[in-house]
């Protein structure tokens, strides 16, 4: 079947993944380890302490047997990744409601499970949207439900990036909160193994370039998604985050310096990440408790 002509939506008429539930002992180290990349002054959380929104992405890795990867460095198949050709998967967006934070120290339970199916047409051809529902618990208690969206195309699309990068200039705020992220290949390297995040537009150059049509290596959207949060930590530490939802609009580059800036309103913040070039790479909204 040519998916260009019947569309994608034929591919997943019939695909129900099953829930899959997992579990981890949620030891320190991961995020003693993500704290030393962030370079922060030691780690944001000791064995017991809560963990941070949503430094739970250092948890509940899969480690697929290498023959398992395609050529991206993807994982070629997963329970959630659907059976449509050509698959290029893109990091969209998500939400997570946090009734009280995961602990280090205290083993956790996740069940994940496939929540919507939708195509849609976008600039450069048909997309599938597909959101994942994951709820986190401790003790017989749901501590946190997240819900993530991906979004996946039938073939590759250069989008629209520029031809090159310009790594000296730095964008200007005008936002109460703001922090700077200047990102190079060693920190996405790091963040890669911290993650389990085999893509090689992390880490490869060569491949970013004449594969997939970067002008450079691609900053991970989580790592932009927690250096808004960060934002946060420093700027209102006494505040327990309860919900917050998130959206990465544009590729973010190695070597560009990065803003995150953030906006208090009340009872919550308004963030993005900003370059010289683009004034929102990424956005979030967190609500506090």
């Amino acid at each position: 079947m040519d998916a260009s002509q019947s569309g994608l939506r034929p591919y997943v008429e019939s695909w129900r993944p099953e829930a899959v539930t997992e579990t981890d002992g949620m030891p320190p180290a991961p995020a003693a380890s993500l704290s030393a990349v962030l370079d922060l002054p030691g780690p944001a959380a000791a064995d017991g302490d809560p963990l941070p929104p949503l430094w739970h992405w250092l948890y509940f890795l899969r480690w697929p047997p290498q023959k398992e990867l395609g050529d991206d460095g993807h994982p070629a198949n997963g329970r959630f990744l659907p059976p449509v050709p050509e698959r290029q998967r893109m990091f969209a967006g998500g939400r997570c409601r946090i009734d009280e934070p995961l602990r280090l120290g205290e083993p956790a339970e996740r069940v994940s499970s496939l929540d919507a199916v939708e195509t849609k047409q976008g600039a450069s051809g048909e997309l599938l949207f597909v959101t994942v529902r994951s709820a986190y618990s401790q003790r017989g208690r749901t501590c946190l439900v997240e819900e993530q969206d991906i979004v996946y195309r039938s073939g590759r699309s250069g989008g629209r990036h520029p031809a090159e990068l310009d790594t000296s200039a730095v964008p200007e705020a005008g936002e109460p909160w703001s922090g700077s992220l200047r990102t190079d290949p060693a920190l996405l390297f790091r963040f890669s193994a911290l993650t389990a995040n085999a893509h090689r537009i992390h880490y490869d150059a060569p491949y970013a370039r004449g594969e997939e049509g970067y002008p450079g290596l691609v900053v991970h959207g989580p790592l932009l998604v927690l250096a808004m949060l960060e934002l946060v930590r420093r700027e209102a530490p006494g505040r327990r985050v309860s919900s917050l939802s998130y959206r990465l609009r544009r590729p973010a580059f190695a070597g560009e310096h990065l803003l995150a800036c953030g906006t208090p309103a009340g009872g919550s913040a308004a963030l993005r990440i900003a370059t010289h070039r683009e004034p929102r790479h990424a956005t979030a909204e967190v609500a506090f408790a």
